[in-house]
């Protein structure tokens, strides 16, 4: 008795060592956290009745929060952390109001055509004040939206002016009136000084270290949007305000006409004597932005591309993140995004004088479209949101929400730095030393934008950047990655799918970069010597034998026969889902619900054939789905296979 109880026990005991012999596999196995589990999006209760399209947000002194809504109006809201803010209206019958600061007892907001203040001199607890400090000219067009002010140490103003858009060419973007298509300087005075010019729909100011950078969205003339430094002369890209640089104290002299010798704008007609819309052309000879750097000096390049349908499609405000808050991304830039409610996250380094960077995804799920962000005095975010007449995948019209931090560190990329060969990654978290050294855990590749009038552009001349090697530091924080293939003036993308946290195998939150190479530094490159090379994927494997389909599916002469078979040869969601993520599907579509596109389940009713599908991936027909506001562009860089792998699954989701 006495020995079966011992062999037993020894049978127990080498189960339970079988177990911990076990955990790092089946760690490897357990799902990795999201962003969700460390950043929380919670509700700002609203009193009943009270419409919060927010255009602007501002902290008071106090804690107070300011909003300002495209309705005209401006509130405070009293402790507005707690369960039960107080909102008091301060002001109202403005004109669509997108952006809100405060200085010297004052609120200053940024209307259609003026920057107004707002005082409350009777102490009553609303503006008895209504100050115009300047005033530009409206044409009343619809998209004549204006942005700011965001305040200077010496008390200017920087505010920025939409584009309109044409009459007969209703997708050209035109600057009407001055200052449409500008960054207006505005000192206490009331004095203006145009300040730089390039832009067409320039939601985003903000100042960091005291220098200016904006946001830009995807348009004519603007391949994707982006981030730039923003200096005194600049011309950043589109045309349409350059029609003023002959007025009285403009910075610059560049005239559309001489753009237009270098780039031709597409101002053709048909053969009734109508202007035909510019579309994409497949196989062209094109020019990108950087090409024009030297025959135009004022040109200024994005300090950092945000890739369209991947990084946001409405680029909205730009908010550095203050010491001490969100762990460790502080000192680092918040940009928001109002057509994919959500919030990316960019990093910034000057190499050879010029801005350049990275941009990851950050947090997603907002209710609505994010147009503004500010930091609470609890160093939690406020996030103002709207989307009537813009679209979002946040199907409320309107919210004001707060991201939470619950002070956990995530596994992340810190940050992305340009190298002589490559990049340096360091990392919230120590990795894991196997799965960094494996060269078959990254991915890098590279594309630019086509310079031209038409919406936007795909992707054009993507190159994979082969990695040679990488070199894991000592505490497992950093990694050198040594790439064959940089390529000055693109965006690289760095997928790191294969890199594991260190304690616990966690893939990465965020495994994919977005790094703008502007300028690619000087310096000592690494040693072959210095690098590990395993390549993890070349090794070979016996292939996978071929499953049988299933033989009970339906009678061979039943009625859904070839449907049936169509859905049982389609690839499954686990297959299919990262060739939604690689080629943006998912910024648009999901598969249930409609978000700023229609969903999968949606298209899938159309009984659209899989080549149908593959057809409208690279030339939509927005006149197909006409109550979406937002357009779907051209996607011709989804490779065929891939697409028509999509296509099939889409089409297996019909019922």
């Amino acid at each position: 008795m006495i020995s079966k109880h011992i062999k037993l026990f020894q049978a127990c005991m080498s189960l339970v060592l079988l177990g911990l012999l076990a955990i790092p596999y089946a760690s490897q196995a357990q799902e990795s956290p999201k962003e969700e589990d460390y950043f929380s999006i919670m509700n700002v209760p609203v009193p009943e009745g009270v419409l919060l399209e927010v255009g602007g947000l501002t902290v008071l002194p106090n804690g107070d929060l300011g909003i300002s809504t495209r309705r005209g109006d401006v509130y405070i809201i009293e402790n507005p952390t707690s369960s039960q803010p107080f909102f008091r209206l301060f002001a109202s019958g403005l004109h669509e109001i997108l952006g809100l600061s405060y200085k010297d007892g004052s609120f200053y907001c940024a209307q259609r055509g003026e920057l107004t203040r707002l005082e409350d001199t009777n102490k009553d607890g609303k503006a008895d004040v209504y100050e115009t400090v300047y005033s530009w000219p409206l044409s009343a067009h619809y998209h004549e939206y204006s942005f700011g002010p965001k305040i200077t140490s010496d008390g200017s103003f920087f505010v920025s002016a939409n584009v309109a858009f044409g009459s007969e060419e209703w997708w050209r973007g035109e600057s009407r009136v001055p200052w449409r298509g500008w960054v207006m300087k505005i000192d206490p005075e009331g004095n203006m000084e145009p300040f730089a010019t390039g832009m067409r729909s320039p939601a985003g100011l903000g100042l960091i270290d005291g220098e200016l950078f904006y946001t830009d969205n995807q348009g004519d003339w603007m391949g994707s949007g982006g981030v730039w430094h923003v200096e005194k002369g600049d011309f950043v890209g589109h045309p349409a305000g350059l029609r003023w640089t002959d007025m009285p104290n403009t910075p610059l002299d560049l005239k559309a006409e001489d753009l237009y010798a270098k780039v031709d704008p597409r101002k053709v007609k048909n053969e009734n004597g109508r202007y035909i819309k510019p579309e994409n052309v497949q196989n062209e000879d094109y020019t990108a932005l950087y090409e024009l750097k030297d025959d135009f000096p004022e040109l200024k390049l994005p300090a950092v591309w945000l890739p369209h349908g991947i990084l946001g499609i409405s680029n909205s405000e730009i908010l550095p993140i203050p010491d001490d808050h969100f762990g460790p991304f502080e000192g680092q830039l918040l940009v928001g995004d109002q057509g994919q409610s959500k919030i990316m996250r960019v990093v910034l380094e000057e190499v050879n004088g010029e801005y350049q960077g990275v941009a990851f995804d950050f947090r997603s799920g907002f209710q609505s479209g994010v147009l503004r962000m500010a930091w609470g005095n609890d160093k939690s975010l406020f996030v103002g949101e709207t989307n009537r007449g813009w679209g979002s995948a946040g199907t409320a019209n309107e919210g004001l929400q707060r991201l939470v931090w619950n002070t956990q560190v995530p596994f992340e990329m810190k940050t992305v730095k340009a190298m002589p060969d490559g990049f340096e990654v360091e990392f919230t978290r120590p990795v894991d030393r196997k799965s960094a050294e494996d060269i078959a855990s990254y991915d890098v590749y590279s594309y630019i934008y086509k310079y031209h009038p038409v919406y936007g552009s795909p992707p054009v001349d993507n190159n994979e950047a082969i990695v040679k090697g990488v070199k894991v530091s000592k505490d497992g924080m950093k990694v050198r990655i040594v790439v064959d293939g940089l390529k000055r003036h693109y965006v690289h993308t760095i997928r790191l799918a294969g890199v594991r946290e260190k304690d616990n195998f966690y893939s990465l939150v965020h495994p994919t970069a977005y790094y703008t190479l502007n300028n690619i530094p000087e310096g000592e490159k690494l040693q072959m010597s210095e690098l590990s090379t395993r390549n993890s994927a070349a090794q070979t494997s016996k292939p996978k034998p071929r499953k049988e389909a299933p033989k009970n599916l339906v009678s061979p002469d039943g009625p859904g026969q070839k449907a049936a078979a169509q859905k049982a040869a389609a690839p499954t969601f686990a297959e299919i889902e990262p060739l939604l993520t690689s080629n943006t599907c998912t910024a648009c579509h999901n598969r249930d619900s409609r978000q700023v596109g229609p969903a999968f389940k949606e298209i899938a009713k159309r009984n659209y054939s899989d080549e149908e599908i593959v057809d409208l991936i690279y030339n939509p027909k927005p006149e197909n789905w006409s109550d979406y506001s937002t357009e779907m562009p051209p996607m011709p860089q989804v490779p065929r296979d891939e697409a028509l792998k999509i296509a099939s699954w889409i089409n297996s989701l019909n019922d």
